[in-house]
């Protein structure tokens, strides 16, 4: 099976390709060092490092927090990063000290994994959250380089895909060195995959701090208006046209003279601010809400002023959700409006900022739960459900001043998977070492 499926990937190279030019006439990074996706490496690499491969950004957040506890345990430590997006790679950056290396992971062909584990040669990786790739797997076998899967989760979706290629996935999940799930229940549908589970370590992201500057300066901007601020956190495509259509009608509500007699009336008195999922679609985003007849106002052209007057905010910059968590009332959970599985929920909660989620989080299906049964977070049925619930939440300032500090309860306490991670893959890299 393993044959057939390297088989179709290599033919699929010029599709990739193609793929990659036209990416990255959007996002320049997919042009970058483009002869890596298929195992031709210039980069000087010296053997024994530690190999973390985040293929995008959330992923490469999970590693940054992962990555500050093995260097609280091993200050020499030297890394290899490893990415599959443009956002990953950039965001990666910011992670590098003297003697790590990055690089893209190569497309899963037996001889460009083979390529880049002789040019490499990693004492031990790990793969964040969901990234298994047969060829990639077997190779880190037959090299000897223990692999372990970390953060790992497996939505429901996700193993229904992973039983009907039955034969493919099975042997890939169980060549894993180690597997170290996010809650009992990605263990037990990683484990029915084929994988053997070692442990229950909880989400690494938990374990994030807030930047404390940020926060802070994003509250110091809200203190300085008018009136509340609502955020559509992580928006996806596709949500912010449903949104914008809520919001207009919210609008056309209000000149007709209704909003006294409804609740359209605290809608219209809330100021939006909308921060997409992906950077490339920040003008995508900013120019739908033009053509909806909302003015416009963009966190590029703000500076440290804080944001000019503008029917809607664009939050079009990386790196800055504490700010922007700070600056809002309350916060809408992107990608949970559309069967897209939810965005990142712990983030807005340890920043202390109230969250409105919609019907679908099974990307993050435990912590969504546990986040509303604690009292963390609301759920609604509907984006306008949604919105209208952020502005009774922004207008009850004792309400949703409690549902931050339950927020920021419910982040506390499920913080301690950096440091098991971290402890667990210094363990397998010292025992794939003495093994050798």
């Amino acid at each position: 099976m393993r044959g057939l499926y390297s088989a179709a990937v290599l033919m699929a190279q010029p599709l990739l390709r193609r793929k990659l030019r036209r990416r990255g006439a959007a996002e320049p990074g997919y042009l970058e060092a483009i002869d890596e996706r298929f195992g031709t490496y210039q980069t000087p690499a010296q053997p024994g490092a530690l190999w973390i491969h985040a293929v995008s950004l959330g992923e490469t957040r999970a590693a940054a927090i992962l990555l500050e506890s093995l260097r609280a345990r091993d200050p020499a430590l030297r890394v290899l990063l490893t990415h599959g997006t443009a956002t990953g790679r950039a965001e990666g950056v910011r992670l590098l000290r003297e003697g790590d290396v990055q690089a893209w992971l190569p497309w899963d062909t037996p001889q460009a994994v083979r390529r880049f584990l002789a040019h490499f040669r990693p004492s031990v990786g790990v793969l964040m959250e969901t990234e298994v790739w047969p060829n990639l797997i077997a190779a880190c076998r037959s090299a000897g380089v223990p692999l372990a899967l970390a953060n790992a989760r497996l939505s429901e979706k996700s193993l229904r895909q992973a039983l009907r290629l039955r034969r493919l996935a099975a042997p890939a999940y169980a060549a894993l060195d180690a597997v170290w799930a996010q809650t009992d229940d990605d263990a037990r549908r990683l484990t029915r995959a084929g994988a053997r589970v070692d442990g229950v370590y909880g989400n690494l992201k938990f374990d994030a701090r807030p930047d404390p500057a940020l926060l802070a300066r994003g509250r110091a901007w809200r203190a300085g208006l008018d009136r509340p601020v609502a955020m559509l956190a992580s928006s996806r495509e596709g949500e912010e046209a449903a949104f914008l259509e809520v919001l207009a009608a919210s609008r056309e509500l209000e000149r007709a003279g209704w909003a006294r007699r409804t609740s359209d009336g605290a809608v219209a008195a809330l100021r939006w601010l909308v921060v997409p999922r992906h950077p490339q679609r920040f003008d995508a985003v900013a120019a739908l809400a033009s053509q909806a007849g909302f003015t416009v106002g963009r966190r590029s052209a703000w500076g440290d002023e804080g944001p000019a007057d503008a029917d809607i905010w664009i939050g079009d910059s990386l790196g800055e959700m504490p700010l922007y968590y700070g600056l809002a009332d309350v916060a809408l959970l992107g990608g949970s409006f559309l069967p897209l599985g939810g965005q990142n929920l712990i983030e807005a909660a340890a920043c202390g900022c109230p969250i409105v989620m919609g019907p679908h989080t099974f990307n993050f299906a435990e912590a969504a739960e546990r986040a509303q049964a604690q009292g963390a977070a609301l759920r609604v049925a509907t984006l306008e459900d949604a919105v209208r619930e952020a502005a009774a939440l922004a207008a009850d300032g004792p309400r949703r001043a409690r549902l931050a500090d339950l927020g920021v309860a419910f982040a506390a306490a499920h913080r301690g998977a950096a440091s098991r991670t971290a402890d667990a893959l210094l363990a397998l890299a010292r025992s794939g070492s003495s093994s050798t």
